[in-house]
């Protein structure tokens, strides 16, 4: 193997290893003790899976549409999803909604 043929393997490897920068600012994430707090939030109770499955909706209660004589005026859309914690809050009800159904054996059909 030549030297040209080694320094072009080098470069083209090296091209590929991610060498990281210990320049770089901390992120800044003030929810993320309040994310790690849901995520880590343990159901194990019935009667707290039961209020978490009644108290977060199914679906976002603010997306509305407005109609008058059969006619679409105004459509608001769905806005959960501006909410920072909305996947975690989403990934809790369901937690609840899995330990009724496998742990308890209880029919979850009402909060789907």
């Amino acid at each position: 193997m030549s030297t040209k043929q080694y320094t072009v393997k080098q470069l083209i490897l090296s091209s590929w290893i991610h060498h990281p920068t210990h320049h770089s600012l901390p992120k800044f994430a003030p929810l993320s003790p309040l994310r790690n707090w849901l995520n880590n939030l343990e159901v194990s109770d019935r009667h707290f899976a039961h209020k978490l499955c009644r108290t977060i909706p199914t679906q976002c209660p603010f997306e509305r549409q407005i109609n008058f004589l059969g006619r679409t005026l105004l459509r608001i859309p769905p806005l959960c999803k501006l909410n920072p914690l909305y996947n975690e809050v989403v990934a809790l009800r369901f937690r609840a909604i899995c330990f009724l159904a496998d742990e308890c054996g209880e029919d979850v059909s009402s909060y789907c």
